[in-house]
This record gives structure tokens, sequence and C-alpha cells, in this order.
């Protein structure tokens, strides 16, 4: 069963060993983000990656494991500059993981880029040096986001 979700997971390690590795750790962070949420919108079985527990995969676990510390990293190393709020914790990576989900399980079929715009305002408001909203995807239209409300979820 694992075997399907290992080259995700691996694209998930290299995501954020990628991201750690730019010297500027809150655009990694920044990039960090956006990339899980695009692998999500991408994928719509991601999510069970990331929900999903395989103990008798001892290899599937470990590298669930080394993503996780290397995530943790990232966050302290964006913390350190200054950038990401001292107050933010990597629970709140969980949080935002569970909400693009649902956003895009309302929006995936009419507004397959939405899940951009939430995600640009929450990198904002997670800057501690944000004074601006700065470039935000457009917004989705209003028929769009009403269509995605209407839609069975």
């Amino acid at each position: 069963m694992t075997a399907v979700f290992d080259e995700q997971m691996d694209e998930y390690v290299a995501v954020a060993e990628r991201a750690l590795a730019d010297p500027d750790a809150w655009r990694g962070f920044c990039t960090y983000v956006e990339s899980v949420c695009a692998m999500q919108a991408d994928d719509r079985g991601f999510q069970a990656v990331l929900a999903r527990r395989f103990p008798c995969s001892p290899v599937f676990e470990a590298k669930r494991t080394r993503h996780f510390q290397l995530m943790r990293q990232l966050v302290t190393a964006a913390q350190v500059t200054g950038r990401l709020r001292p107050e933010f914790t990597d629970q709140d990576l969980a949080l935002l993981v569970m909400a693009n989900d649902g956003l895009l399980a309302r929006t995936a079929a009419v507004l397959p880029e939405a899940w951009r715009r939430p995600v640009a305002w929450l990198l904002v408001a997670w800057d501690s040096e944000s004074r601006g909203a700065g470039d935000l995807p457009t917004a989705p239209p209003r028929a769009g986001i009403r269509r995605a409300l209407e839609a069975d979820g």
C-alpha cells in the first residue's frame, strides 16, 4: 500500500530539503508553504500521504519523520531571521494543510487556483515585517465562488 505513496513522500521531503537549502530562510519557508499547497492542488490524493500513518512500513515512516524534522528546521531558520513571527509553530502548518484541503475540496473543479490567494494572505500575516498585502494573486471571480459554495464538497 505504501508503494503508492512513496514517490509522493519523496517529493515532499525534497521540497523541504530545497527550501531549507535556500540561503534566504524566509524565502525558503514561503516557497515550501506554496509548494506543499500546490502539491495538494495538483494531486488531491496527496492529502492521504500527509494524514496516514503506516506503522508496518518503517521506510515510509522514516521519510515522514525526516520531513517533519526538516519542516521544523525550516520554521526555526525563518524565525531566526526575524521574518517568521516568533509565535508561529509547526502546528500552524498542519492547520494550513487541513484548511487548504477543505478549500480545494470546494473549489478545485471550478476555481483550481483559488487556494493561492488565502495562502498568500497567510504568508503576509506570518511575516513579521509585513506592511501590506504585497503581490497577492487576483481574487477569484464572484460567480466562481458562488459555484464553489453551492457545490457538494
